[in-house]
């Protein structure tokens, strides 16, 4: 709809330009004016800097007149028409500056209240370090892994094709490229637009299959093999649940099903695509992990893992024991946050079920550690990492590294318009309309998206150094600081339990001890059968 201006103001040209002549020079303003506008709306059209200007010439500048008049206003319109549940404004500009190569400072200081409860903080050091010269890599790779890889620090969160444009797939893998960091391709399938870049992949298999799937809707071990293969494949991560929506399975709209999503995925063209809830191919937590060791065989022997939005903590010490009766585990393990999410969800999932970032990802390094695993599993974050903060906030929780989506959105030209599941992105970047996402200009973003990763990794080097430590692997938990009340603040150290390595093997700590009785290696057990039973309560 935005490009009908040109030919609107055209036709308003030939009235002006006519009436003018015909009728009274009084004409020649309005010809004069939209002759200007339409000059304006043909370089918008050409230019591939903003899509919001390709996709909607003359009409988008008014966006960048808000952004232009802070705060107030850019705060009130902006925020809050765009973004129901935005980050806050300091976040967002932070995301745009980095990846647009623009200096992220900003003036007058924090507008952040220091004194609410909640607030976090690093100390720094009276004698700081210079930061890293080069990003830190992450060995991903266990034990049963004969074909290792170094994980970047920050690499780009799940995202498929059919949530996203062919085109920011395209950007998202060549910055990936660029910079060296590592590309989910989320559930959607491996496609030729995840390839074609030559970023290092982490192909993400759901519980609809996609990309290695029957017919009938099962695991193709076959199909799964040849994919694999692939060198631009580097490690192969089954999902669980994810944070926007865990216990349901992902939904792509009939709008979105093209034929070359159909393809990809082996589903049929414009019919609602739902990835189950639960998958066929494991129901015990003994059967999950015996198939992460299957397809670690079926990939040649690359690293595989599972991610998962964290629930019940019984259900997390069952894999655990899972792993150790078997003698074998995945070689990482992404921890999705329930505030995490791109696409579309419910809103009671996205806000209220479960386990929030910060508590998932400790209950599984706990977990892990307690269970004397946390050696050989690598652990990943992921779920509202925009910064160079948040990179040294997880870290300090007990990531080895993190992922991002939402931030690497922004960076290729999302404006958050919470329109994904309507196929009318206004920039072009979660649709399939093939005249919305021309306006994203590949060569542009990709490179929007390295700068911004490698910008917000060094920010985060920088904070470390800050801090007098000599990088990014020195970080704990009492490091990190959270004001509980307004006049008292306490160390992640202090206000979780962390186990010793092996500890829940031998001796279990109280806290713990109820969870790790009940959990069985060969059966997912809901919270609620671990507790008493309720008066009243439905049989």
């Amino acid at each position: 709809m935005g490009l009908l201006v040109l030919p609107g103001l055209a036709v308003v040209l030939a009235f002006g330009i006519w009436a003018t002549l015909a009728l009274s020079p009084a004409w020649l303003a309005l010809a004069v004016i939209s002759g200007l506008l339409l000059l304006v709306g043909l370089h918008d059209v050409l230019q591939r800097r903003h899509s919001v200007l390709r996709n909607f010439p003359v009409l988008g500048h008014l966006r960048f007149l808000l952004e232009g008049i802070r705060p107030e206003l850019q705060q009130y319109f902006i925020e809050r028409n765009y973004d129901g549940r935005p980050y806050d404004r300091d976040t967002r500009s932070v995301i745009y500056e980095r990846a647009k190569g623009i200096h992220g400072e900003l003036a007058f200081g924090t507008e952040l209240d220091v004194n609410e409860v909640g607030y976090e903080f690093v100390l720094h050091s009276t004698a700081p370090r210079e930061p890293e010269e080069s990003q830190p890599r992450v060995r991903v790779g266990g034990p049963d892994c004969t074909r290792p890889y170094d994980m970047a620090l920050l690499n780009v969160s799940a995202m498929s094709f059919g949530a996203l444009s062919a085109n920011a797939l395209r950007a998202l893998n060549a910055g990936a490229a660029a910079g060296g960091f590592a590309h989910d391709t989320g559930e959607g399938g491996l496609t030729d637009y995840h390839l074609e870049g030559g970023g290092d992949l982490i192909w993400e298999i759901g519980s609809g299959y996609f990309g290695a799937r029957t017919r009938e809707g099962d695991f193709d071990p076959d199909m799964f093999r040849d994919k694999a293969a692939h060198p631009h494949v580097k490690c192969v991560s089954l999902k669980l649940s994810q944070g926007a929506k865990p216990g349901i399975g992902g939904v792509l709209p009939a709008a979105k099903v093209t034929p070359e999503i159909a393809a990809a995925r082996g589903v049929a063209q414009g019919e609602k695509c739902v990835s189950p809830a639960a998958h066929r191919v494991f129901r015990t937590p003994r059967e999950l992990v015996l198939f992460t060791a299957r397809m670690r065989e079926l990939a040649g022997g690359k690293p595989v893992g599972f991610k998962l939005c964290v629930g019940s903590r019984t259900e997390v010490l069952a894999i655990c024991k899972a792993m150790l009766a078997e003698g074998t585990a995945p070689d990482f393990i992404v921890v999705d946050g329930s505030e995490g999410g791109t696409g579309a969800a419910p809103l009671e999932f996205e806000d209220r079920v479960g386990m929030p970032l910060t508590e998932g990802l400790i209950t599984m390094h706990n977990a892990l550690v307690g269970s004397d695993l946390r050696e050989r599993i690598a652990l990943g974050a992921a779920g509202k990492v925009a910064t160079g903060a948040d990179i040294v906030k997880r870290l300090a929780q007990g990531a080895d590294y993190t992922n991002a989506a939402r931030a690497m959105m922004m960076a290729v030209g999302c404006i958050q318009a919470q329109m994904c599941h309507t196929n009318r992105c206004p920039v072009g970047v979660a649709t399939q309309d093939p005249r919305r996402s021309r306006a994203l200009d590949v060569a542009d973003k990709s490179a929007r998206v390295l700068r911004y990763q490698q910008a917000t990794v060094a920010e985060a080097q920088r904070i470390v150094a800050s801090m007098g430590l000599p990088g990014l692997h020195a970080l704990g938990p009492e490091m990190l600081h959270r004001r509980v009340e307004h006049s008292t603040v306490r160390t992640y150290a202090e206000l979780f339990t962390w186990l010793e390595p092996g500890e829940l093997v031998g001796q279990a700590p109280r806290d713990w001890a109820a969870d790790w009785a009940c959990a069985d290696p060969d059966r997912f057990v809901p919270v609620s059968t671990t507790l008493p039973a309720r008066r009243g309560a439905r049989s």
